[in-house]
């Protein structure tokens, strides 16, 4: 693999075809978890784990797959790891497990880890999938960080728990709530769309 392809594999998911600016995936998330940017790391942490470690071992073992079993095979091997993420997030980070409610157990059904799986995963070897799996997940993380910068200021006032707006800020309930989230998320879907010259909008 030479490093021209090793870069398109990395840089193609956080631009081209960033999962949720491009693909409209992962949609559910970043509406609930973004007002509050804490939590917003971790469940981006989480689902980065995920999708680099299922498109990981989905690649290694996608010669050995019968074509008749390989979807129940990826959801098998996807849900083994989302209990593992939200055990050691139970055990290390309980307030924030709380706080993600089931968030972090619909990682199993959330559209970018299946789609990295199905589209990349099952046709690529273990190298190109793993980073592609990780590209994926920071393209996702980009975005959720990006409206909870936004949305956790307007909402409480604050950033990782830190005041940052003055004294006598009005605070937007608004953007404590999922419209809130969607409106910046679309907003953000515009602009970035609007900027890549790689995509038609007229699609």
């Amino acid at each position: 693999m030479t490093v021209k392809q090793y870069k398109e594999v990395l840089t193609k998911p956080l631009l081209d075809e960033n999962p949720i600016t491009l693909q409209i995936l992962g949609i559910c998330s970043a509406l609930a978890v973004t007002s509050n940017l804490s939590v917003t790391l971790v469940m981006c942490v989480a689902l980065t784990s995920v999708v680099s470690f299922s498109n990981l071992f989905i690649s290694i073992i996608r010669n050995f797959i019968p074509s008749s079993v390989r979807i129940i095979v990826q959801m098998t091997i996807i849900a083994s790891l989302v209990i593992v993420v939200d055990e050691l997030l139970k055990a290390y980070d309980y307030e924030t497990s709380k706080k993600l409610s089931v968030f972090v157990g619909l990682i199993i059904t959330n559209c970018i880890v299946m789609g990295r799986a199905e589209a990349f995963a099952v046709k690529n070897p273990w190298r190109y999938s793993l980073i592609d799996g990780f590209a994926s997940g920071m393209g996702y993380m980009f975005v959720l960080v990006l409206v909870a910068v936004i949305r956790e200021p307007l909402a409480f006032g604050t950033i990782l728990g830190y005041q940052v707006m003055p004294d006598g800020f009005t605070l937007w309930a608004s953007m404590a709530i999922a419209p809130g989230g969607f409106f910046i998320l679309g907003l953000i879907i515009w602009i970035l769309r609007t900027w890549a010259k790689s995509y038609d909008l007229e699609v």
